[in-house]
């Protein structure tokens, strides 16, 4: 779309942020001296982070074309969308259908930057500048709202984002959007958690102090469980993400466990009383 972009934010490239740190975790190359660092001290309570990060990218990758593939949406945001890197949602969607729309999501500058690129390359692309938290905001704003038709089926992505926020506005983000999607619509939901709760006070400590706060909790399974309270889990149901609906890509095996990547697909059903 061709709307002219707002203001960039001023950088603080000494403020580690967690989609720079997930772009050195993935081998980008748009990250600072901060990011990097943050990511060596985070490998050493983390270590298998590197590898959860690359298969949580590669199920990203999988879900999307399914979404589009099977259930035949055409239409998807993605909700704290980070850094682009290969294979982005846009591009894996449509080449499963070409005028298939997406909304990318996201307030990091750094985000913002590299992200305004897809403005120009395609259409049927928008990055909005927004708080993937406040809700209402984004799922009202004019640009949104061109692209993407709310009374029709969506695709909502919540991918490796909802650690990021703490506990009450993660609930209220999955919450309060699934109020506004209609039935058919699609919800992916994932994020870190971990059955030790040393790593998980560990690594929330971590990076909560590193982020300046922009953090929110390393998880457990049962607690991303309640995100799908009302919905219909498809299968292969809720799990180790890096497990779903695997494909023929090679992978990097996770030689350690101590914290995964968790969730899964979901249909909104029908209302109660309606067909």
């Amino acid at each position: 779309m061709s709307e002219s972009a707002p203001a960039q934010r001023p950088i603080d490239v000494t403020v580690p942020s967690a989609a720079r740190m997930y772009d050195f975790l993935l081998g980008g190359n748009s990250n600072f001296a901060s990011d990097r660092l943050a990511v060596e001290e985070l490998l050493v309570t983390a270590p298998n982070s590197r590898e959860l990060a690359v298969n949580n990218r590669a199920f990203l990758r999988r879900v999307v074309r399914t979404i589009v593939a099977e259930y035949g949406i055409d239409q998807i945001i993605d909700h704290g969308s980070g850094l682009p890197t290969q294979d982005n949602v846009h591009q894996v969607a449509q080449r499963v259908n070409a005028n298939c729309r997406v909304a990318y999501v996201d307030n990091d500058p750094v985000v913002l930057t590299h992200a305004r690129a897809l403005l120009d390359e395609n259409e049927n692309v928008a990055v909005i500048d927004a708080d993937m938290a406040d809700t209402d905001r984004l799922l009202t704003d004019r640009r949104l709202r061109m692209l993407i038709d709310l009374k029709r089926p969506v695709a909502a992505l919540f991918v490796s984002v909802l650690h990021c926020v703490d506990d009450e506005k993660a609930a209220a983000m999955v919450r309060e959007t699934l109020w506004r999607l209609a039935p058919g619509s699609v919800v992916v939901i994932c994020q870190l958690v971990s059955d030790d709760p040393e790593v998980r006070r560990k690594v929330t400590a971590l990076m909560d102090e590193q982020t300046h706060g922009q953090w929110g909790r390393v998880r457990t399974a049962r607690e991303v469980d309640a995100y799908f309270e009302g919905l219909d889990v498809q299968p292969p149901g809720l799990g180790d993400v890096s497990l779903w609906r695997p494909d023929h890509e090679v992978l990097p095996r996770q030689r350690t466990q101590e914290w995964t990547e968790y969730g899964g697909l979901a249909l909104v059903p029908p209302a109660p009383g309606t067909a």
